[in-house]
C-alpha cells in the first residue's frame, strides 16, 4: 500500500468514526442519547420581590449577562439595516433604566404594530452601556449553539 492511500485509508477511518460519535450524539443514529444539550447560561431574573433585574446589571457595569425581564416602550427607534436587520426599541424598565432591544428580524419576526406605552418581557443577552444598555439575542439560535431568547408582547412569543 503507497503512503497516500494509507493516509486516505486512515482518513477515511476518523471520517467515518467522527459522523458515527455525531450522529448518535445528535440522535440519528439509534441507541445515542439523543441531542446533547449546550451548557445551561446563568440567567440573570428579579428575586422574590424585586421589580428590576437589570438595576444590578447596570449598577454593576456588567455585560454579557442573559437577562429576564421586563419594560415599557418609550420609543420605537427606526430597523437596523447594517449586516443583519435589527428592529429597534427603547424599553424603560421599572427602576427607571432605559434599555435598546436589538431584535434580529431575519431570524425572529419583527413585533408589528408595537407601540409607546406597550409592556414587553424579553429575555436576552445585556450589555452595559452609560445610557442604560443593550438587550440582544432575543430570538432562538439557527445552530443551536446559544441559549434562545425571547420578546413576549400582547401575549405572543417572538423567538
Amino acid at each position: 500500500m503507497t503512503r497516500r492511500a494509507r493516509w486516505t485509508a486512515i482518513a477515511a477511518v476518523v471520517a467515518v468514526g467522527a459522523l458515527a460519535v455525531l450522529g448518535v450524539a445528535q440522535g440519528w443514529i439509534p441507541g445515542g442519547p439523543g441531542p446533547v444539550a449546550a451548557p445551561s447560561p446563568v440567567v440573570v431574573s428579579a428575586p422574590v420581590g424585586a421589580d428590576d433585574p437589570v438595576r444590578a446589571l447596570f449598577d454593576g457595569r456588567r455585560s454579557g449577562v442573559e437577562v429576564q425581564g421586563a419594560g415599557v416602550v418609550t420609543r420605537i427607534l427606526p430597523d437596523d439595516d447594517s449586516g443583519s436587520r435589527h428592529q429597534r426599541f427603547i424599553l424603560t424598565t421599572p427602576a427607571g433604566i432605559t434599555i435598546l432591544v436589538a431584535h434580529n428580524i431575519d431570524i425572529a419576526p419583527r413585533l408589528d404594530g408595537l407601540s409607546t406605552g406597550d409592556r414587553v418581557d424579553f429575555l436576552g443577552d445585556y450589555e452595559w452601556s452609560d445610557k442604560g444598555g443593550t438587550v440582544h439575542w432575543t430570538h432562538h439560535d439557527p445552530s443551536g449553539r446559544h441559549q434562545a431568547g425571547w420578546l413576549v408582547w400582547r401575549g405572543h412569543r417572538y423567538s
